[in-house]
């Protein structure tokens, strides 16, 4: 497994970033590299389950992600199964009117890819990818 961890504080209340976060279907909207999110769920205990596309190092990956444990506008763990198994583990802190977010990614890269791409290059891309896709949140939710 590789482990991603980067953090962001936007000026915003932790109210309005979470509803953002909440729901699936932004996601493409700010992370570059997802295709599509479709098939989108709610769950009974709060969270959703989803299907979606994602490109990686240019090749393209399915797979279906579900929420495992949500908290209201503090914690969001995610798991995804498919050809990228991993887990999204977000938490949000409330900071005098902005939001510090937390995020953890732990994935598996996909051996399709290892034969093509070292895995550091792999590793270096996502790690872009996620300071990108926080910034991306940022741009769109800040007041």
């Amino acid at each position: 497994m590789t482990t991603i961890e980067r953090s962001i504080v936007i000026k915003a209340p932790v109210k309005q970033v979470f509803a953002y976060v909440d729901d699936p279907v932004h996601m493409p909207e700010i992370w570059p590299s997802l295709v599509e999110v479709k098939d989108v769920k709610p769950l009974p205990k709060g969270g959703h389950r989803y299907h979606w596309v994602y490109k990686m190092a240019g090749m393209r990956f399915e797979g279906e992600t579900e929420d495992v444990e949500y908290e209201v506008d503090r914690h969001v763990l995610a798991k995804s199964t498919g050809e990228i198994p991993a887990t999204f583990d977000w938490t949000f802190f409330a900071e005098n009117g902005t939001t510090k977010i937390q995020l953890k990614t732990e994935y598996e890269i996909p051996k399709s890819l290892l034969g093509k791409l070292a895995e550091p290059f792999i590793r270096k891309l996502n790690e872009r990818e996620a300071e990108t896709f926080l910034a991306n949140l940022k741009d769109r939710v800040e007041l």
